[in-house]
């Protein structure tokens, strides 16, 4: 080749899709590629005009319009212009002018065809525009993942065992022996109606459920007679789930209920139960067997020991291609774990507490997307009757014994001071509401930035029901002051996505991780922000942003799509972010949310830049929508 086509094909190669090419397929390629300039300010491409090459910019830059005018992209060095008028009938789509001088290269229309119909990794990158290949992306990383695709169904062997609530305990013992089974289901008859024909009839509906652990704490640890009716003793407060649930919503249902057991219904109708070790036969996941483990330890010294392997079920999870959301999921519930079995170990040394109390889980963990060596944002809810005199010490020292614990397991201390431990943090009910309240009303920055922490609440111990209270008064608040929401909103805006003027990485410019993106400050965080200022406004009282995009969904207040982009967005950065820190802990590195964009494929890249876009769109619609750059009045 002559020295132009070589300069051709090494510039090429640097970029995607023509790095995925083989180095014979970019000789012959550039062998054919012509050269044009234009100068600053010139039209390369007019709207519907005839269009015969694919655009690479070689150098300069260029910008992109739509057909009203409205600018679409900016490109430099590697960009790519003119496939989707190429696609559309040769036509041009998207009309493109110089902003600088610039030197393009320019592939034939019909090399480039050809070059698609050969190559299907250089078709995929041209296949669609916008977010289509972040969607697909996060697609195809779901595709792969057995546990979302598995339903609980498909796991249930074995025939529903059921028995009346007359049945005696040693009757409903002797058919858990000859069924080989662990627990039977109760139920009773109860009135139907048939919906076509409007007819009476009786039908068995699920009363309760007991387990071989019931016969062994209800029965014999007490000395219970034997000829006591089930009814007695079964377990009412069923959990349960659908027959078309999958078998990575069961893992988290059992536990965050820490149950074993999971009756499976179909139209209300029981067909099974799922039981633990059906998980673990299947998946043999280790988060299961951890959490178990957790609720055993006998003292802080060994939760701490246990700890030091919270890194290795975190690499596996991601080696097993759980998604993010799984592995927040599984990784809050391990953070819960902790908590309540300090709770518990807390309450053994200093006695019963004296008064109702409800301990929260703040921010991340509140919201199930946890992941790896997080800091501790915990709060106290007490009963309205607490008295400082009377019951200050006791929840001081139980907050320490927990907060320390927490420290020691590897979950460290708030910086901002946000815990339990902390006095500030320690209020009662009433105070709680009050407390929001102001925030709410007075919305000055420190309220703000409280309200990003303390509105994602959930309960980990205790009145559990209080933290609902608490989240019903936010969105009924924050209905009835719009000037509240507007400042969330601005404040949504502080924290922008890195992307530059071309749409190239803006990186962090000093300290330890210079030259990097921090994914979490840069990218999950300000998306996050987003989500939840729209869940505020649509009344949405889930705390997990993936629910809360399907209350938003459903809403209808985004354009058609951009749920579903700021979802994918999600779930890709959220990944990113994930497998960086698991190969951090593989290679016994310091863990961080920083990632350089040199270590990623030029695929990973480029979707990382659409995420990033999305939630500058995203930002975007957010000062529309709220008027967020408006003064207050």
């Amino acid at each position: 080749m002559q020295a132009e086509q070589l300069e051709i094909a090494g510039f090429i190669a640097n970029y995607a899709p023509f790095d995925s090419l083989e180095e014979a397929a970019i000789n012959a390629l550039s062998k054919q590629i012509e050269v044009a300039y234009y100068r600053a300010g010139s039209d390369i491409l007019h709207y519907a005009e005839a269009i015969h090459d694919l655009y690479i910019v070689r150098s300069g830059a260029v910008e992109t319009y739509r057909r009203n005018g409205e600018l679409y992209n900016r490109l430099d060095m590697g960009g790519i212009f003119g496939q989707m008028g190429l696609l559309m009938n040769r036509r041009v789509r998207f009309p493109v002018k110089a902003i600088e001088d610039t030197l393009v290269y320019c592939i034939p229309a019909d090399l480039f065809f050809d070059y698609c119909d050969r190559y299907e990794t250089f078709s995929d990158f041209f296949e669609s525009e916008d977010n289509a290949s972040l969607r697909r992306a996060v697609s195809e990383q779901s595709d792969n993942n057995d546990l979302t695709t598995v339903k609980v169904k498909s796991l249930l062997v074995r025939d529903v065992i059921t028995v009346s609530g007359e049945t005696s305990i040693l009757q409903a013992a002797k058919i858990m022996t000859e069924e080989h089974v662990s627990s039977l289901l109760v139920v009773e008859a109860q009135n139907k109606t048939d919906p076509e024909d409007g007819s009476q009839g009786e039908t068995d509906g699920l009363a309760g459920i007991i387990t071989d652990r019931d016969l062994r704490i209800r029965v014999l640890a007490t000395g219970l007679d034997l000829q006591t009716p089930v009814a007695e003793i079964m377990s009412t407060d069923l959990i349960t789930l659908d027959d078309e649930a999958y078998v990575f919503e069961a893992m988290l249902t059992m536990l965050r209920h820490n149950v074993h057991h999971l009756p499976i219904l179909k139209h209300n109708t029981i067909v099974g139960v799922l039981v633990l070790s059906d998980i673990v036969r299947h998946e043999s996941q280790s988060s299961i067997l951890f959490v178990r483990s957790i609720f055993i330890q006998p003292d802080v010294e060994a939760l701490v020991h246990l700890s030091q392997q919270l890194p290795g079920v975190f690499v596996r999870m991601v080696k097993e291609d759980a998604n993010s959301q799984m592995i927040g999921s599984a990784m809050a519930v391990i953070g819960r774990s902790f908590k309540q079995r300090l709770l518990e170990l807390a309450e053994e040394k200093l006695g019963p507490p004296p008064i109702p109390y409800c301990f929260m889980a703040l921010g991340s963990m509140a919201r199930d997307e946890q992941l790896i060596y997080t800091d501790q944002d915990n709060a106290l809810i007490l009963h309205d009757s607490y008295d400082p005199k009377l019951h200050g010490d006791y929840f001081e020292a139980l907050a320490n014994f927990v907060c320390d614990g927490l420290a020691a397991c590897g979950y460290t201390y708030c910086d901002g001071g946000i815990m339990a431990s902390n006095a500030q943090w320690r209020l009662p009910l009433n105070a709680w509401k009050e407390q929001f309240g102001r925030w709410i009303e007075e919305a000055n920055p420190q309220a703000l930035l409280n309200s990003s922490i303390f509105f994602d609440l959930d309960a980990v111990w205790g009145e559990t029901k209080w933290t609902k209270e608490l989240l019903r008064l936010i969105t009924d608040r924050t209905k009835k002051h719009p000037r509240f929401l507007i400042s969330l909103a601005r404040n949504a805006l502080n924290r922008t996505p890195p992307l530059g003027f071309f749409k190239s990485f803006v990186l962090e410019q000093d300290g330890q991780h210079k030259k990097t993106i921090n994914l979490k400050r840069r990218g999950t965080a300000p998306l996050t922000d987003v989500i939840r200022v729209h869940a505020l406004a649509v009344g949405s009282r889930s705390i997990n942003s993936f629910a809360r995009l399907d209350d938003i969904e459903a809403s209808n207040i985004l354009p058609e799509g951009k749920v579903s982009d700021l979802r994918d967005a999600l779930e890709y950065l959220s990944m990113i972010r994930i497998k960086n820190q698991a190969n951090q802990i593989e290679q016994e590195q310091p863990v961080s949310n920083n990632v350089q964009p040199d270590e990623l494929t030029s695929f990973e890249r480029r979707n990382l830049k659409e995420a990033f876009q999305v939630i500058n769109t995203a930002q975007s619609f957010l000062k529309f929508r709220y008027h967020a750059k408006s003064p207050l009045k």
